[in-house]
């Protein structure tokens, strides 16, 4: 992807309307003060429940792993998860979750969108919303920033261009560099002469265009300083090695720690092949191997680096496993009774949220779905969640106006 198709999504349609209420007094001054960030973690196909976060051992339906204890007492997770385990302290996990779906395509959309996909109506991604929500005006990096997958995204609705997800894969984005034949002094007389030009149209002709134009090329001069931040490889080599950066969700882990250290406001990263309807149990036993170690290891620099506070991280699939096992040792599609974890930020640590039955087929206390999650993920990182956008004069909602935040979990 060139540079100018990069930032082609940055500033390449007009700022449609702004936030409601919590962009102006106390509340924006909280978050330009605390700059807060979101890293979500998709497991993609629906990760089991019962491999990870809500283990039923010795039960019809628990399968072949023991529950292990974790850092916080009472609290257990599946033994393939050792490393994760230890940092239960700075995690909390919800185990009630009732989304009411068993399609892959739906599951994600509600899990990423907060709300059900609807025919002809276009909702955000958490990440335009939040790319908004807690955007920094004079950052020249992009808000929404997807892990592994290349390109632009599609996916900021009616919040605009401006706030769609780019993807990167560790490197700089291509041809953002000077040319070696242009000097810095040279490169400035040129930006200066633009300027100069700039603003003597735009006294007489400024429109929402010619300011979206202008926007573009100072925010490409910023990426140009700041072209570093992408590039994986300049981590040392026992970065590299702690991460485990031969396997892709390493690599993405270090990646996403680049970015969150570089203030970037939300990161998605992703790993996948976790549609388990043969060999279940040993596809987790391979799946979570990758998973744990990086993962862990992310949680702990976070928590060093004294980033988890300011920090969410939320890891989450479109939905769970069946609880009853199939012919083939596999588990289904299962999205009436399952588990996601979270922490950092204003999460209230080593906390579990709801319960499920003794072998985990039905949710029996505080049951939620994909709406109460989407108002817990901006709460959690102080945004009001029942505030409006403001688009064109028209308020709309940030999140499902008939579902509120997870109250007893946030701090």
């Amino acid at each position: 992807m060139a540079r100018r198709q990069f930032l082609g999504t940055l500033t390449g349609g007009f700022v449609v309307g702004g936030l409601g209420t919590f962009t102006h007094g106390e509340a924006a001054e909280h978050l330009r003060a605390n700059q807060m960030r979101v890293l979500t973690v998709f497991l993609s196909g629906g990760v089991s429940q019962l491999e990870t976060w809500d283990p039923k051992p010795k039960t019809d339906t628990g399968g072949p792993f023991r529950a292990i204890p974790t850092a916080v007492p009472g609290i257990h997770i599946s033994e393939l998860l050792p490393h994760t385990a230890q940092h239960m302290d700075k995690l909390s996990l919800i185990r009630s979750i009732n989304t009411k779906n068993g399609d892959h395509g739906k599951g994600k959309y509600q899990m990423l969108h907060g709300r059900n996909r609807m025919p002809g109506i276009d909702n955000p991604h958490l990440g335009a919303v939040l790319a908004k929500g807690l955007e920094r005006p004079n950052s020249g990096l992009p808000g929404f920033i997807r892990v592994q997958a290349g390109g632009r995204g599609n996916d900021s609705a009616y919040l605009g261009p401006r706030y769609s997800s780019i993807g990167v894969n560790g490197a700089p984005p291509p041809n953002s560099a000077r040319v070696a034949s242009l000097s810095a002094e040279i490169d400035k007389s040129r930006q200066d002469l633009r300027r100069r030009a700039n603003s003597r149209f735009m006294s007489t002709r400024r429109t929402a265009e010619t300011d979206a134009y202008t926007q573009t090329y100072e925010q490409a001069l910023q990426l140009m300083e700041k072209r570093d931040v992408f590039d994986v490889n300049l981590e040392p080599a026992k970065e590299h090695e702690r991460y485990g950066t031969k396997v892709d969700f390493g690599r993405q882990c270090l990646i996403a720690r680049r970015l969150l250290e570089n203030d970037v406001p939300f990161v998605q990263i992703s790993h996948t092949n976790y549609d388990t309807h043969n060999e279940n149990f040993n596809f987790h036993l391979e799946q979570m191997g990758e998973f744990d170690r990086p993962f862990s290891t992310l949680i702990s620099d976070l928590h060093e680096r004294g980033l988890m506070k300011s920090t969410l991280v939320v890891v989450m699939s479109e939905f769970g496993r069946t609880p009853r096992i199939n012919a083939r040792y596999g588990r289904d599609h299962w999205g009436s009774a399952w588990s996601i974890c979270l922490g950092g930020a204003k999460v209230q640590p080593g906390a579990v949220i709801g319960k499920t039955n003794e072998n985990g087929t039905q949710v029996i206390d505080r049951e939620v779905d994909h709406g109460h999650l989407f108002h817990t993920y901006l709460s959690a990182v102080g945004l009001e969640s029942t505030s409006h956008f403001n688009i064109a004069g028209r308020e709309v909602p940030l999140a499902d106006p008939s579902r509120s935040a997870i109250s007893e979990l946030i701090s």
